[in-house]
């Protein structure tokens, strides 16, 4: 598989995670020393993974409500054989998100390591 498909998988697996609020799911895919990042509303959110993954667990999840999937991976540029960058679409809920995600390669694969975004209520 090559690096695009390898990230690409991630991406995916990503959008499931937060389709199903299952945060075993994103556990696969966020470095552990990731950072979660939101500065739409006056107070910045800036959260490690102990603190975001309970937030996934506790929320009713998109699938659950039948929700239709508004995800959409508009873009990933690479910046050297560790790093990526990819720009996301999706929603959960009234909240349409545009996330960038910085992932690196350690051990062999791929992980989020800075999910940045922004959200708009619909």
């Amino acid at each position: 598989m090559g690096e695009f498909d390898a990230v690409n998988k991630v991406l995916h697996l990503y959008l499931d995670g937060l389709y199903h609020s299952d945060a075993d799911r994103l556990r696969q895919v966020f470095h552990s020393q990731a950072r979660y990042i939101c500065a739409t509303e006056p107070e910045l959110i800036n959260y490690d993974m102990d603190r975001y993954f309970p937030i996934v667990d506790a929320r009713p999840s998109p699938a659950s409500r039948n929700d239709a999937r508004a995800d959409q991976i508009n873009s990933i540029a690479f910046a050297g054989p560790n790093t990526a960058f990819a720009n996301l679409n999706c929603a959960v809920g009234e909240r349409h998100f545009t996330d960038f995600l910085t992932l690196i390669r350690t051990d062999g694969r791929w992980q989020i390591i800075s999910k940045v975004f922004h959200f708009d209520i619909h």
